[in-house]
């Protein structure tokens, strides 16, 4: 019987989608047991310090699983550094005799070993099926896992001119519904979202995801002097998820303040006399936050690009002009002197949103 790989192993990436916003610092990971060119058992990772799509997969298909053939987008766990047992020990027990795998896990914990472990065991592996599809669902925790530092995605809503605001400073609201919809659930599928202290003292932004039953991402605000009222919106939030982030000139009776409010203040460190940016993705990253969204300004956004931290682009574009020299541009700063400096994104792709267009590329 001719069996087409890459036909279970979409099954397998559909699966592994649906655990999008929740998993992490784990991987999204689905699992598809085909046997004599069926399914017979499938399951997803719902959530971290929950049992692996793997182990809920063979635990649906039982005395079934043997001699059958395992797909899953990522290499099998075989450490015991976490809170679920390995899925190598499971596979080999059930009796599957082959695993089908689309990439490498990046974890130097694992990166190659689950699959000795399985070829020891006797059962064939075959690799590599749809990797690219794999390596983009889990973009963010191969970077996370590889570099310790958070993938971060920029996000700005502008007008065709590249307007972010007009001379008065009012850009609410730019796009239409559906690309703010649309942000929502990048919201959702993130850890945390950063802005700048001028967009709260500006917008007054409560950040929050408004997706029905989504989770709300870690909040984080820049503000070295802890300028932020005690009344903004974003510290309406019980739930423990606000960070600010100041430096040590930062008056320490409001940091308590604060604190005392239930919200996390941090120190930075700073350079030029900002917050250094890279640095802090490292605290960040040492908090277990994996996936970060800048939503800030042109001089956050122009900052981010000179830490280079930034990892993807998305730009939504409203049709609309506004004009005029002294409009906001969506990324300030000073221009390169030559075109070869320019940041260009590779990988760009074009999604229709409503009247709106979001462009996504990558910058490395």
């Amino acid at each position: 019987m001719l069996i087409d790989d890459n036909y279970f192993m979409k099954i397998a990436l559909r699966l592994a989608a649906k655990g999008r916003g929740m998993t992490s610092p784990n991987p999204m990971v689905g699992s598809v047991i085909m046997k004599n060119g069926k399914v017979i058992a499938q399951d997803f990772h719902r959530k971290a310090g929950t049992p692996h799509a793997e182990v809920l997969a063979l635990k649906k298909a039982g005395a079934k699983a043997l001699g059958a053939t395992l797909y899953v987008n990522l290499e099998p766990c075989c450490h015991t550094n976490k809170r679920t047992p390995p899925c190598t020990a499971a596979i080999i027990k059930s009796g599957i005799s082959k695993v089908v795998v689309a990439m490498i896990d990046p974890n130097p914990l694992v990166s190659g070993q689950g699959l000795r472990l399985l070829k020891k065991a006797g059962i064939e592996c075959s690799v590599n099926v749809m990797e690219n599809e794999a390596r983009q669902l889990n973009e963010a925790f191969i970077k996370y896992v590889t570099t310790s530092e958070p993938f971060v995605i920029l996000k700005t809503a502008q007008s065709l001119d590249g307007k972010i605001a007009t001379a008065s400073g009012e850009s609410q609201w730019i796009t239409g519904a559906s690309a703010r919809a649309h942000v929502h659930r990048i919201r959702n599928e993130s850890d945390a979202i950063i802005v700048g202290i001028g967009t709260v003292l500006k917008d007054n932004p409560s950040l929050d995801c408004r997706i029905k039953g989504g989770l709300n991402p870690y909040r984080i605000i820049l503000d070295s002097g802890l300028k932020i009222p005690l009344d903004a919106r974003v510290l309406r939030h019980n739930d423990g998820r606000t960070i600010i982030v100041s430096s040590t000139k930062a008056d320490k009776a409001r940091r308590s303040a604060i604190r005392n409010l239930g919200h996390t203040v941090i120190t930075a460190r700073l350079k030029s006399g900002k917050i250094d940016l890279k640095h802090l993705m490292q605290q960040l990253a040492s908090m277990g936050i994996m996936s970060i969204v800048i939503e800030g300004g042109s001089q956050i956004n122009a900052s981010a690009f000179a830490a280079k931290i930034v990892d993807k682009v998305m730009i939504y574009i409203a049709p609309k002009i506004i004009g005029g020299s002294d409009a906001i541009g969506w990324i300030g700063g000073k221009s390169p002197s030559h075109l070869a400096d320019a940041i260009e994104l590779k990988g760009l792709n074009i999604k229709k949103l409503g009247e709106d267009i979001l462009l996504q590329g990558y910058t490395r």
